[in-house]
């Protein structure tokens, strides 16, 4: 099988970007339709129109879920609005969205993350869920985003819980990257992981380790440094590239699987996948140093590494049955994993990987 690697048309990140956005959206189309979360209007929506200067806008604030009913409203909004771009500000359900809208409407898309939360912005995919919140399909997309424009001095001002969370998915990406690449699994890019896909990944894991907690304090105050920087980077791009065509394997599975029980739907997307990826490496039956150094690194930033932690008191195997065979859906990528995965198995790496989490003493 041939390697592949895609990536979004260009990426721009900086202190002050939005001041400078439409030098970089003017190219796409001079009519957009900025699809904004209330949140990221309320915070930096004066500052995006004056960098939107002499670029027709109409502005539609999401629903707050990304499912197929809220991508048709936007769409047709868009439509009547004759919109030559799709603009998508805010955080990974609102550019999700704003990705699909683009991709229904033929149209180019910029991507501006109001948080550094997830790796979505430069992926050419969209996670839909059901209107409450369930997992539902990855939608593939034929191409990435145009552009991803991303300000840190915005990123600074909000929750450092998002910033974390960011780190929690990122944390993810070298170890489903080695695990598909591992079984010489496709990616999403349509190849096998390249070497690069495999040494960005690499570098993406090596960086939140150096300077994740670093950055962490730093969002708390509200400052923009160097580590920030270098952890919004990897959160973002090293990630979205690492995990796009790398691949992607039992963690986000697991992930998707948290999402049957409703316990979980008040925490975000990395926190889950953070305890998750520490399941996939006991599934894998990593070496313990390795474990240990992720549990270590999830205390330090205050990544979930138990059930509890994500709100699951006292599960019932039933319960975690839910949550496995979700994962292990046949379309699911735990089956890029390089050896058969059952249910079974998922259970009993989520329960192994809690016990971990609440032993007290396993990380001295």
């Amino acid at each position: 099988m041939v390697k592949a690697l895609i990536s979004p048309g260009k990426y721009v990140q900086g202190a002050g970007a939005l001041k400078e956005a439409g030098e970089f959206i003017g190219p796409l189309g001079k009519n957009a339709l900025v699809l904004t979360s209330k949140s990221a209007w309320r915070t930096a929506g004066e500052t995006l129109e004056q960098g939107l200067a002499g670029i027709k806008v109409t502005v539609e604030h999401f629903g707050g879920e990304c499912s197929k009913p809220e991508i048709e409203r936007v769409r047709k909004i868009a439509q009547e609005a004759g919109a030559e771009v799709i603009v998508g500000f805010g955080g990974g359900k609102t550019l999700d969205t704003a990705k699909a809208v683009g991709y229904y409407m033929s149209l180019p898309v910029a991507i501006l993350p109001s948080i550094a939360a997830t790796d979505a912005p430069c992926s050419a995919l969209s996670v839909v869920y059901t209107p409450e919140g369930v997992f539902e399909e990855y939608l593939v997309l034929p191409r990435n985003p145009n552009l991803v424009l991303v300000d840190t001095h915005l990123i600074a001002q909000a929750p450092a819980r998002f910033l974390v969370s960011g780190m929690g998915d990122a944390l993810a990406t070298k170890f489903e990257a080695d695990a598909a690449s591992a079984a010489r699994k496709p990616a999403l890019s349509g190849g096998t992981p390249t070497a690069t896909a495999i040494a960005l990944a690499d570098l993406c894991y090596r960086t939140l380790l150096e300077h994740g907690y670093a950055a962490k304090l730093a969002a708390e105050k509200r400052a923009v440094t160097p580590s920030l920087e270098k952890v919004v980077e990897a959160n973002t791009l090293l990630s979205g590239l690492g995990f796009e065509s790398g691949g992607l394997a039992a963690a986000h599975a697991i992930h998707n699987g948290f999402t049957a029980l409703e316990a979980t739907h008040h925490y975000y997307h990395g926190e889950k996948v953070a305890f998750a990826t520490l399941a996939q490496l006991v599934m894998e039956g990593q070496p313990m140093d390795t474990i240990y150094e992720v549990l270590d690194f999830c205390r330090t930033v205050g990544l979930p590494t138990t059930l509890a932690e994500l709100g699951i008191e006292n599960p019932t195997r039933a319960d975690l049955l839910k949550v496995a065979q979700g994962a292990t859906a046949p379309n699911e990528t735990i089956h890029n994993e390089p050896f058969p995965v059952t249910a079974e198995m998922v259970v009993d790496a989520i329960l192994a990987a809690d016990a971990l989490g609440r032993d007290e003493v396993c990380c001295e």
